[in-house]
């Protein structure tokens, strides 16, 4: 296999930090570049970095995404307090606006995207139908392939946390809990650094769903 080129939206969050982690030790890739409104704090010899504050505009770096074939657009936020209108533009407007530029700039490109367990676009929960409305989208545009991820809870691992204060809470005070969840829950129950791996290794050879549960995404994830 040639080796391959990954960007990375949402490095700085909790699920794309793990994939970031797992890209950047992952023999197959070549080149990571990661996308975010800040950077990484990383520094590796694998790893670029665009940081762009408008996400409504990705036009101006087509022509560094043209260099990539794979995508794990990891962006995204919690709905927790947030106005239906601003967790549509974050969760919704910038998906459209990334695969769009993507797609522009490398129409042989791949996507793995994290939604959520749950997800319904005719769901009466807001962030459910939000979420099914861009997963939707996505798979409506001309990708080589696409995979949306529904992972439900995920633990952080080497070094990842939250953004989110309650998770981060929750995480510190339940994370020993994690061994107990997986023998009687194992299909409910991920890692950041197991979802890392799924990603990339649906996102390198392929799948043959275009929705991932978590139990598909903890029989890819070695």
């Amino acid at each position: 296999m040639s080796r391959k080129n990954v960007v990375i939206f949402g490095a700085t969050g909790m699920i794309g930090s793990g994939a970031l982690l797992e890209a950047l030790d992952d023999p197959r890739v070549e080149r990571v570049l990661s996308v975010g409104r800040r950077t990484t704090g990383r520094t590796h010899s694998k790893l670029e970095e665009i940081t762009n504050a408008d996400f409504s505009d990705l036009s101006a770096h087509e022509p560094t995404f043209a260099d990539f074939d794979t995508c794990l657009f990891c962006l995204g936020v919690s709905s927790a307090g947030m106005s239906e209108a601003d967790y549509r533009r974050i969760t919704y407007d910038y998906s459209v606006v990334a695969g769009e530029a993507l797609l522009r700039a490398n129409p042989n490109m791949t996507l793995c995207f994290i939604s959520g367990s749950g997800t319904d676009a005719s769901s009466s929960t807001m962030w459910k139908r939000i979420k099914g409305e861009a997963e939707n989208a996505m798979l409506e545009m001309p990708w080589k392939a696409a995979h949306m991820f529904r992972p439900a809870a995920i633990v952080p691992r080497r070094g990842v946390v939250s953004g989110v204060m309650i998770y981060r809470i929750t995480y510190a005070l339940l994370g020993w809990t994690y061994g107990f969840w997986k023998l009687v829950a194992p299909n409910m129950m991920t890692t950041t650094d197991q979802l890392g791996r799924a990603l990339l290794n649906v996102g390198f050879e392929g799948h043959e769903k275009a929705i991932l549960e978590g139990v598909d995404i903890n029989a890819v994830c070695d």
